[in-house]
Formats: structure tokens, sequence, C-alpha cells
């Protein structure tokens, strides 16, 4: 009934920039906080950035002045900005949101993952 589906992930070379983006679809009738979460290779899927219905934001220290995270509501949207990128930075990044959606019969509150995007910082 919902869906959320990343883009923008790739190849970079230490330093470069990388912009993912995140669409939500479906029965929703309000999305309250979004966010992007990671899991390198071996690792723990872990927290990067996230961003409220008020457009508050928190973000992981590693992100913290390199990475933004954005958001557009009315195109249910949540961005992440990603620059000065380390090769620790490489991980599958996936786009988290806790939102209400509607069935036939009534409305609940649940919390979604998209199915991830690649992001590889080599050179």
């Amino acid at each position: 009934q919902v869906q959320l589906e990343e883009s923008g992930g790739g190849l970079v070379q230490p330093g470069g920039s990388l912009r993912l983006s995140c669409q939500a679809s479906g029965r929703i009738s309000r999305i309250n906080d979004m966010g992007w979460y990671r899991q390198g290779p071996g690792d723990q899927r872990v927290l990067v950035a996230t961003i409220d219905g008020g457009d508050n934001t928190n973000y992981a220290d590693s992100a913290r002045g390199r990475f933004t995270i954005t958001r557009d509501n009315a195109k249910r949207m949540v961005d992440l900005q990603m620059n000065a990128l380390k090769p620790e930075d490489t991980a599958v990044y996936y786009c988290i949101a806790n939102l209400v959606w509607r069935t036939t019969n009534f409305s609940q509150r649940d919390t979604f993952w998209g199915r991830g995007t690649q992001v590889t910082v080599s050179s």
C-alpha cells in the first residue's frame, strides 16, 4: 500500500558529491519523520540523518557538516545531499518514513523502508 523508492546512488571519487532522493507513494494521509540510514559491508544499519514534519533535522556525527537532508512535503520526497564523500561512506543507503496510511476501513501509522541504493566512494 505504501512504497519508498530511492534513487541517486552510484560510484563517486573521494571528495565528490551525490544527491540521494526518496519518493513515497501510495495511500498516504500524512508523513511524519523521514530519514536516511546506511549499512556498510559487514556493518549494522545506522542512522545518517532524519527530518521531522517541522523540518527539524538530526545528523549522525559522521554526516554532520557534510550531508544535508531536506524534504518536500507536497512531492512526498526526502533528499540527502552528500558532499566531501569519503571511502568510509560506502554503503547501501536506505530511506525511512514514519507515516499514516489509509486502508479501506481505517488509517494506521507505520514505519516503512525503501529497498536501498548503493553508494560507493572509491578512486
